[in-house]
């Protein structure tokens, strides 16, 4: 089975008041876009770079097909209804295709991945 590609690739994350919230975000985008510019991080409210001024800024360098991976574990309203409406209206301003992906905690290899880790640190109890 072939994967959709993408120009543009957006990792978001919920936000927070806290400083110290976003650093294992910030963290993990770091080691990730380390050779690939067209990989970003942005954050859906509280923390910037706001999802807007990151799409704007793909489009700005040419991506016109751009992925949206939720750092979310589920899609609760904020999946279902804010982040579409938001995308809904960025497109009518923006030539872009804007795909909103699962929530990374409804992909098969994140949710694998936790059965793996749960169990290996269960192993010993």
């Amino acid at each position: 089975m072939r994967t959709q590609t993408y120009d543009h690739t957006i990792l978001l994350a919920h936000g927070s008041r806290d400083p110290q919230w976003s650093a294992p975000f910030r963290n993990l985008i770091d080691k990730l876009r380390h050779g690939n510019p067209h990989l970003s991080l942005a954050f859906m409210e509280l923390c910037e770079p706001s999802l807007e001024d990151v799409i704007l800024a793909a489009h700005e360098r040419g991506d016109r097909s751009i992925a949206i991976l939720p750092l979310f574990f589920s899609a609760g309203r904020h999946l279902r209804e804010d982040v579409p409406e938001q995308l809904s209206a960025i497109q009518k301003d923006l030539p872009v295709s804007l795909t909103l992906l699962p929530a990374i905690g409804e992909q098969s290899a994140f949710v694998d991945f936790i059965e793996s880790l749960v169990l290996e640190l269960t192993a010993s109890h």
